[in-house]
């Protein structure tokens, strides 16, 4: 009898943990942004997913400007993260090409 419910656990175990590569699936949109969201419950959100998967939450501190010692906690998905950066790469792309073909006044290709 005892063998018996021990081999249920062991086998009821085994499918509440999943396997190695089904941690993969995505997680619902949060109702909410994840800046507004307490330390507990990012970590809560956090519970399963690996560092580096789309929807694992991060937060960064960031310095206010015009304060010495106030800064400001920015919390986003890893996806989101990766947003950002390739947006805030490509509006200094545009800058520089904006900008760098008219501060000496000749014509792209030419040689001034």
């Amino acid at each position: 009898m005892i063998r018996t419910m021990t081999m249920t656990m062991l086998t009821l175990a085994a499918y509440a943990v999943p396997a190695v590569g089904e941690g993969s699936e995505r997680r619902p949109p949060l109702g909410r942004p994840a800046s507004t969201m307490t330390s507990s419950e990012i970590r809560a959100y956090n519970v399963g997913l690996a560092p580096t998967h789309p929807d694992f939450i991060k937060c960064r501190k960031i310095e206010e400007i015009g304060s010495l010692v106030k800064k400001a906690r920015v919390c986003h998905s890893n996806e989101q993260w990766k947003q950002l950066w390739a947006q805030g790469n490509q509006d200094a792309r545009d800058t520089v090409d904006h900008f760098g073909s008219k501060g000496s006044g000749c014509p792209p290709g030419a040689l001034c």
